[in-house]
Order: C-alpha cells, then sequence, then structure tokens
C-alpha cells in the first residue's frame, strides 16, 4: 500500500507544479513581439463578443440573448477546456502526427520562456493564450446554423465535445509540431482550415441534423437589428486584424504585409457583394454588405501571410462572388443554416485555402511556399487534399457527436418553447423591456 501510494504521489506531483517549473528551449523574449502578440490575443478574444453582436442581431428578437450566450458563453467554457487538456491536445508533444500528448496538461510545462517549435520570441504561455482565442471562437461560429431551436445544455455538450474532438486535432494536424498536414507542407496562416473550414462543415451538418426551424421558407424571418449586427460586424473586423497579423508571432515585415492583405480582402468582398446584390436584387443593404466584409475576412485568413496585395483584392472579389452564391443557394437545397455560417466560414475558408495553392509566393513569406501562379503546381494539390480530409473529418465528427448529444440530453427545445422563443424557455429574461 506504501509502494502504491509513493507512485500515485509522482504520477499526480507533476499536475500540482506551477507551470514555470518545467524548463523549456532556451530563447530571448523579445519585449516588443510579445506585447504585440498579447495585443492581438486581446483583438482576437473581442472577436467572439463581436459575433455574439453579429448573430444577435440577425436572429428574430425573442432569441436574441440565447443568441448573444452561446457566444459569451463560449469563452469560458472553451477557455476552462483549453487550460486542463485542449491546448495540451492541440499543442503538446506529437503522437503519430495526428494528436499532441497530455505532457502540457494542466499548463504544466507552460512557462514564461519561448519554446522554439512555435515561436521562438514570445514566451510560451503567450503563445499558449493567443492560439486560446482561436479556440473559442471557432465553436462559435457553428452556432449560426442551428440559432433559434438548440437546447442551451446541448449546445454546452456539444460545444465541449466538439472543441476535443475536431478542433483539438485539426489544429494538430495543421500547426502542431509533427501534425501531418504540416509535414505535408499545407499553408494555413491564420486558421481558414482549422477555424473556418472546419466551424463551417460542421454548421453544415448541424443544419442538416438539427433540422429547420418552426415556419422556416413559410414565414419570414428578417433579421430585428441590423444596427447591432452591423456594430458586431464592425468589432469582428478590427479584431480579426489581431487574428491575421498577430498570426506572424512577431512584429515585423510578415504582420505588416498580413494586416494589409486582410484589410483589402475585405473591402474587395465588401465592393463585390454590394455590387452582385444591387444586380441580382436591385437594391444594395447594409446586411449584405456587412455580410461580404466578414466573408472576405473568413476568405484571406488561410492566404493572408503568403500573398501580395493584388492577390488579396482577387481572393477579396472571389469571397464576395462566391459566398453570395452559396447563400442564396441554400434555399434551393432546402437546408436551414439560420445565421449562413456554412456559405460564409464554409465557402469562405475552402476558396482561401486554396487560394493560398494559386497565389502564395516565397517572397512575402520565406517559410512558405510557391502557388500555382508562381510555379508550383504541387501546392495547389495539397491545399486540396488538406480540404478534403479536413472537410470529411469535420463533418463526420459533428454527424456522431449531435447524434450523441441527442440521444443524451435531446438536440431540440419543445415546439411551444421555440413559439415562445429561447431567451424566455432557455434563460427566463428578455432582451427588450419596451
Amino acid at each position: 500500500m506504501t509502494k502504491w501510494r509513493i507512485r500515485l504521489l509522482f504520477a499526480v506531483l507533476p499536475l500540482l507544479l506551477p507551470a514555470g517549473a518545467y524548463a523549456e528551449s532556451a530563447g530571448k523574449v523579445d519585449g516588443g513581439d510579445t506585447a504585440f502578440v498579447l495585443v492581438s490575443a486581446a483583438l482576437v478574444m473581442l472577436m467572439t463578443p463581436g459575433l455574439a453582436m453579429f448573430y444577435g442581431g440577425m436572429v428574430r428578437r425573442k432569441n436574441v440573448l440565447t443568441t448573444i450566450m452561446q457566444s459569451f458563453v463560449a469563452i469560458a467554457l472553451v477557455s476552462v477546456q483549453w487550460v486542463l487538456f485542449g491546448y495540451s491536445l492541440s499543442f503538446g508533444p506529437d503522437l503519430g502526427g495526428v494528436i499532441g500528448g497530455l505532457d502540457w496538461a494542466g499548463l504544466r510545462g507552460v512557462g514564461v520562456l519561448p519554446n522554439a517549435d512555435y515561436a521562438p520570441t514570445i514566451p510560451h504561455m503567450a503563445f499558449m493564450i493567443y492560439q486560446a482565442m482561436f479556440a473559442v471562437i471557432t465553436p462559435a461560429l457553428i452556432t449560426g446554423a442551428f440559432a433559434e431551436r438548440m437546447k442551451f445544455s446541448a449546445f454546452l455538450a456539444f460545444t465541449l465535445l466538439w472543441s476535443t474532438l475536431v478542433y483539438d486535432p485539426v489544429a494538430h494536424w495543421v500547426w502542431g509540431s509533427g501534425g501531418w498536414l504540416k509535414g505535408m507542407g499545407t499553408l494555413d496562416f491564420a486558421g481558414g482550415i482549422v477555424v473556418h473550414i472546419t466551424s463551417g462543415i460542421s454548421a453544415l451538418a448541424a443544419a442538416l441534423l438539427v433540422g429547420k426551424r418552426k415556419g422556416y421558407m413559410r414565414e419570414p424571418m428578417p433579421p430585428h437589428n441590423l444596427p447591432l449586427t452591423v456594430l458586431g460586424a464592425g468589432l469582428l473586423w478590427f479584431g480579426w486584424f489581431g487574428f491575421n497579423a498577430g498570426s506572424a508571432l512577431s512584429s515585423g515585415a510578415l504582420s505588416t504585409t498580413a494586416f494589409v492583405a486582410t484589410h483589402i480582402a475585405a473591402v474587395s468582398a465588401t465592393l463585390m457583394w454590394v455590387l452582385i446584390e444591387w444586380l441580382h436584387r436591385g437594391k444594395p443593404t447594409t446586411f449584405g454588405a456587412a455580410t461580404g466584409a466578414i466573408a472576405g475576412l473568413a476568405t484571406i485568413t488561410p492566404a493572408s501571410g503568403f500573398v501580395d496585395p493584388m492577390s488579396s483584392l482577387l481572393i477579396g472579389a472571389a469571397a464576395g462572388s462566391l459566398c453570395y452564391v452559396a447563400l442564396n443557394m441554400k434555399g434551393k437545397f432546402g437546408y436551414d443554416d439560420s445565421l449562413d455560417a456554412f456559405g460564409v466560414h464554409g465557402v469562405g475558408g475552402i476558396i482561401g485555402t486554396i487560394g493560398a495553392g494559386l497565389l502564395a509566393q516565397k517572397i512575402i513569406n520565406p517559410s512558405g511556399a510557391d502557388g500555382l501562379f508562381f510555379g508550383n503546381a504541387h501546392q495547389l494539390s495539397v491545399q486540396v487534399l488538406s480540404v478534403l480530409a479536413v472537410a470529411v473529418y469535420s463533418f463526420v465528427l459533428t454527424v456522431i457527436l449531435l447524434k450523441l448529444v441527442d440521444v443524451v440530453i435531446g438536440l431540440r427545445v419543445a415546439e411551444d418553447e421555440e413559439i415562445s422563443g429561447l431567451d424566455i424557455s432557455q434563460h427566463e429574461e428578455s432582451g427588450y423591456t419596451l
């Protein structure tokens, strides 16, 4: 019995030690880079409340708070998961190219010295918290697909499972040291694959599995507060500079390139969306302009650190046109992606990832690769394979997880609760008192 207790003590003790108790790769911390990454992390964190406003304004008045709550609570839920084991699964020492080990569970071994595998000039802990903000917003994006009809308890269970079994493995594949897609040469500068394809494809699976809102395509369901949506879009746009430029993990030429590419693609997509909508529907809309901007931002994300300004302009134009088509096709296919998570993020992520395979230049980022248009046809095949692998994995796992949650908890609220609105039925509060 005594030997058993000693072994247990040695097994548990490492989990109780402070993060700094473990040595890391030797390296000098650069104060400027550290400040830049921490500010970028704060910007990315702001994107999730921005998403809450963006989505919240798009639903009906009776569901505004529950829609905002889903994004807001994701900050807390996923952050705790990230600290306990999510970061270790995503970026911890590699296990067969598929997942990270639990060596960094509880952030043990994640201290204030740099880790050369990821960011040699900033504290390992700064890299960890920056990546935490990506992990937070990704499942929040999926909520747009099942807005106005999922139980809050089901949302919590699904988000925890999805973050662990979809986001963390894919993050390791693409960004983790030893990840199989990273080893293959996949280009994803800031999350077109890891964030937008995983969430967008999962959103499509969720829309199909959860089913349509009561009255969908039979009664009008317009956004109840477009000013709130535009404010959310503005916050997302602002935060996206931290999302993309911050992914350089240092302050300098590469972060500047990504910053400029981000803005150019956003404005290009906005103008393209407004123009097409004007021609197609006869009137340009504020809602369309805001959606176009988000489509451009999502689409440039994987390519932002690999392409020049004119390529960014082309990628943004592709986003504004192709995402517009995708949003207008959902009615013909009959699925209810309430807030267009698949049409914007799934389609945008695919376009941007393939765009990197076409337009990337090593002269922009020596750590990247040239694309097809710059003499490297192989890179396009790598990008397409990455898209297919992650899309299939995300779709299948999401279906399995939703079915599991449905069996244990039940996915949808009761019909009378959906009619009265989820603000009252799930939270006993109302967004508006007048």
